[in-house]
């Protein structure tokens, strides 16, 4: 029988690993989103999350591997399932691997229900019970010690009930979505909620326990102004969450936005132009750093110490592992994702290799690309003796004369070993990262 020290030099080993789930339901559609995502009725959402909790149970191989830092429902709207349908998956997940700070949960009383054809009771265990108080449990997650475990709600699908369920359930995080509010814009973007109904929502969560809350807005909105704008981001900061996300409105492919607003679209004149988004992007980091929120990523704001661990991880080339419908992965230096056709999905949950498309071995030229443009997204930018550890070459062999043009057009900048997108080059970034990709892979 193995002691504890050697369980933990075994945890030790493994891999830190985040875990993405993809709750494809809304309620309604919103008129920009291109996300995977539809309305449902009860039994397809039934259907779904027995398939998602077989999926991940088909991971279990990889359990030895891997621990998992963190935990992110996205969507979609996670929130339209049940408490139950979400305790199921998350303790699914808890059952396949390691979880950062939940290793051996406490065992709770078993609950009887039920007969089984031997006439003795079956025992079905109840969810585990969190004794500390949100304080501690805060104080844990931002440590380190225990996984940061998010879901996205929207503020026309939950109650007080809910978030208090969440939060027995071991959430730790909530993401919500504003994105204005301006009432007039809520309505353009096809939100089922109003500014208020947010506030509700917000208070709700706090109530719960939840002190690690993050709300989104855009910018960028057809006909959004300056003042639109402050009184989105005054709204939410009156309110004080931990961390603000702030994405400026792009126009997707079949989505009502681009029949509208598309150059073709009746309502093209309504968009911004280059340089009133970008005043509305100056106009937030100003506004939200007077606030006492910190920008260290192009679009992500937060109190210090707050920053989401979940996203970061991406950024900093942390494997991950999406679980259900479209879900994106990157695992053991391969990307792919699930399948989007449902019925698919349904019938081959159980195989992994039947419902991955797309698996594509990064080479070194690739990964060097994506430590570059996703590393640069961070405000800190990237270590250069990071690179040299991964790739085996220092930076200059490969980036040379990128690093010298960009930083003589200072776009980007040097610091303590550090790389940088300046304030300038934030403005470009698009730009700038497409710098990185390289035409012709330079070897020694």
């Amino acid at each position: 029988m193995r002691n504890s020290s050697e369980k933990r030099m075994e945890t030790e080993k493994r891999r830190p690993l985040g875990v993405y789930v993809h709750i494809p339901f809304c309620v309604k559609k919103c008129d920009y989103c291109d996300f995977l995502s539809f309305p449902s009725d009860e039994t397809t959402r039934e259907r779904y999350v027995e398939a998602l909790c077989t999926e991940i149970r088909a991971n279990r191989e990889n359990g030895a591997e891997y621990e998992v830092c963190t935990v992110y429902f996205g969507g979609g709207t996670p929130s339209v399932l049940t408490t139950e349908q979400l305790g199921r998956i998350l303790q699914t997940i808890r059952d396949t691997f390691s979880v950062k700070g939940l290793e051996a949960p406490a065992k709770a009383e078993p609950k009887e229900k039920g007969f089984s054809l031997f006439g003795r009771k079956k025992e079905e265990p109840e969810p585990p019970k969190y004794e500390e108080t949100p304080g501690e449990r805060l104080t844990k997650v931002l440590a380190g010690e225990l996984a940061e475990i998010t879901i996205e709600v929207n503020p026309g699908t939950v109650t007080a009930e809910d978030f208090k369920g969440l939060y027995e359930l071991g959430f730790n995080r909530i993401s919500m979505g504003l994105q204005s509010a301006d009432e007039k814009e809520l309505s353009n973007l096809g939100r089922i909620h109003t500014a208020k109904e947010f506030e509700n929502a917000f208070l709700a969560a706090r109530a719960a326990g939840f002190l690690n809350i993050s709300g989104d807005l855009m910018s960028g909105l057809p006909g959004q102004t300056a003042d639109t704008l402050t009184k989105s981001i005054r709204f939410l900061t009156g309110l004080s969450p931990e961390h603000i996300s702030v994405y400026s409105l792009q126009l997707e492919e079949n989505t009502k936005f681009m029949e509208r607003y598309g150059e073709n679209g009746p309502e093209h004149a309504a968009l911004l132009s280059e340089e009133e988004d970008r005043a509305l992007y100056e106009l937030t980091g100003k506004l939200l750093e007077e606030a006492g929120y910190e920008r260290y990523e192009i679009s992500n704001y937060a109190k210090k110490g707050f920053e989401s661990r979940h996203n970061s991880s991406y950024w900093t080339g942390t494997e991950y592992l999406g679980c259900g419908l479209g879900a994106s992965s990157l695992m053991s230096n391969a990307r792919f994702h699930n399948t989007g056709d449902m019925e698919a999905y349904l019938t081959n949950a159980a195989d992994p290799g039947l419902i991955r498309e797309d698996i594509d071995r990064l080479v070194e030229k690739e990964r060097m690309e994506e430590f570059m443009f996703l590393g640069l997204r961070l405000c800190r930018g990237i270590r250069k003796e990071e690179f040299r550890q991964r790739f085996g070459r220092e930076i200059e062999t490969v980036y040379g004369a990128v690093l010298k043009k960009l930083t003589a057009q200072e776009l980007i900048a040097e610091c303590d070993g550090r790389i940088f997108l300046t304030n300038r080059g934030i403005d470009v970034s698009n730009v700038v990262l497409a710098e990185f990709l390289l035409d012709e892979f330079v070897r020694r």
